[in-house]
């Protein structure tokens, strides 16, 4: 039986030498088309408000979370299960602090 645990797209290791702005748009790009509507819809908002204010090392954190599967992400950003430890951080707290009933209407 095929897992449905897996992600649907390796995120490659951080770049130090990638300018910021290609960075900024490429995780707005990953948020946006995750391969889940509700991964899409979730952190695609997330990103469009948040990533051009967030700090470089805020940056990792959050890309760190986009390698995860998204039936997992989706899971922690609704608490409907709680986030590992290593991902339970400030981005993790925006993610989770957003009203996403105000997207859909």
């Amino acid at each position: 039986m095929p897992s449905f645990d897996a992600p649907g797209f390796i995120e490659p290791a951080i770049d130090d030498s990638e300018s910021l702005v290609i960075r900024r748009k490429r995780l707005k790009f990953r948020s946006q088309h995750r391969g889940i509507k509700e991964a899409d819809i979730l952190l695609g908002h997330f990103a469009d408000r948040h990533v051009d204010g967030l700090s470089v090392p805020q940056l990792d954190r959050y890309e760190n979370l986009l390698r995860e599967p998204d039936l997992k992400i989706v899971a922690w950003i609704t608490k409907d299960a709680p986030a590992p430890e290593h991902l339970q951080n400030d981005v993790m707290d925006m993610l989770q602090a957003l009203d996403y009933l105000k997207i859909i209407t």
